[in-house]
């Protein structure tokens, strides 16, 4: 069960990541004025709300597995998005967006370093997980 947890978490936190760097990549092509406005806000708020729901599942799932580190870990930004959310500026707005454009990418660059961290604890623990499950299933083979 840990590894398929693990397995499952690698996954969402990879699909985490890209979310997030392809945000900061569209709010840099904005900054350099090779996509217009509309667009970067289109694209951008397409995927905020699945990214945030992601976000909470992994969040739930490592409280529901009893996983306390990993989720004391991940409820500061689920609040942080649900806060977001319920102040209803959580998407990307065109009226204010060169107002905002250097916060928004430094929240996107503070988020990517923090998927990142996660990635490598999630990854470490993978490995730990297929390790402990291969070496189970070579002492059961010598029990028989």
């Amino acid at each position: 069960m840990e590894l398929i947890l693990w397995a499952l978490s690698f996954f969402i936190d990879l699909a985490l990541l890209a979310s997030t760097f392809y945000q900061l990549v569209i709010l840099t092509d904005l900054e350099a004025d090779y996509i217009n406005i509309y667009d970067t806000a289109s694209r951008i708020n397409r995927i905020v709300i699945p990214e945030f729901v992601v976000q909470g599942v992994l969040c739930a799932v490592f409280l529901i597995t009893w996983h306390w580190f990993m989720f004391l870990m991940t409820v500061p930004l689920a609040c942080y998005h649900v806060m977001l959310f319920l102040k209803r500026q959580h998407l990307f707005d065109v009226t204010e967006a060169f107002r905002f454009l250097n916060a928004e990418k430094k929240f996107r660059m503070i988020k990517l370093g923090f998927y990142l961290a996660l990635f490598a604890i999630i990854t470490f623990r993978l490995a730990l997980s297929v390790f402990n499950f291969l070496s189970d299933a070579e002492d059961a083979v010598h029990l028989f």
